[in-house]
């Protein structure tokens, strides 16, 4: 982790400030999908990190509010299996009312941090839809769905846990970093048709986050709990770590892939 340089920013309208991450630089084989599948929205302009052999396995993974995707394909990057493609979309540019309705990515409107504030009912499965277009895409590629593993940051992994528990298609698995569940009173209902019920989920918060408390990411692992198997999920914390990641917490990250995406 020391070899690379990350830059990861941040931003909330409830400290109207930037929570920024450095981490050591390494040149990588960053392509950016600009132009290409536009049927496909997420894809139009992408960040992907390919393989360095032939690609039998994909991770999605899902940048938070007012960042891109960029900044984790760094982070992917750094932790990268031979055998796998990683795939770091960008959030559309969209007003956020939890930010004064400025204009910034986000995968749907914010109105709160707390578990109960309204949702973005409309915009949640709007999103949801159009990360399952991802993964149709890599199917038709010659990726099994079972071979694409999903994952995300604060709003992006919480994205990516709404989209996994609502897919049909059986998938590898979630990483759900520092993050919560969308429309979580409508679950276990909303799970009753998904094909993830039994699905490995390695979810990890810091201990410090002042924006997701650590309180909401472990009422979110005991609802997780009632929709998937129980034995199947993973609830890591971290101490002194803010809303952010840590040397720590990516090796967490890398040795789930590993586990969940073994080359073939």
């Amino acid at each position: 982790m020391k070899s690379r340089r990350r830059i990861h920013a941040h931003l909330f309208a409830s400290s109207g400030s930037c929570s920024v991450e450095i981490l050591g630089q390494q040149t990588h084989p960053l392509q950016c999908m600009c132009g290409n599948n536009m049927s496909v929205p997420l894809l139009a302009e992408a960040v992907t990190v390919s393989g360095t052999e032939k690609e039998t396995a994909a991770v999605i993974f899902l940048h938070g509010l007012g960042d891109s995707g960029h900044g984790w394909a760094d982070a992917m990057t750094a932790i990268r299996l031979p055998h796998v493609k990683y795939i770091c979309p960008n959030a559309p540019r969209i007003p956020v009312t939890l930010n004064m309705k400025m204009t910034m990515p986000s995968w749907f409107d914010l109105m709160g941090l707390s578990p109960d504030s309204p949702e973005d009912e409309a915009g949640i499965k709007r999103a949801a839809e159009n990360v399952k277009a991802i993964i149709d895409h890599e199917v038709k590629n010659g990726i099994p769905a079972n071979r694409v593993l999903l994952g995300g940051f604060s709003q992006g992994g919480a994205l990516s846990l709404y989209t996994a528990l609502t897919c049909q298609q059986q998938l590898a698995g979630v990483v759900a970093l520092s993050c919560w569940l969308p429309l979580h009173k409508s679950f276990p209902q909303a799970a009753s048709a998904s094909g993830n019920r039994d699905m490995p989920i390695l979810q990890c918060h810091g201990e410090m986050d002042p924006m997701i408390p650590v309180q909401f990411g472990a009422m979110t692992a005991e609802k997780l709990k009632v929709i998937v198997n129980p034995q199947k999920l993973s609830f890591r914390t971290y101490p002194g770590l803010m809303h952010s990641s840590c040397p720590q917490e990516m090796a967490a990250v890398k040795e789930f892939i590993e586990k969940q995406l073994p080359r073939i």
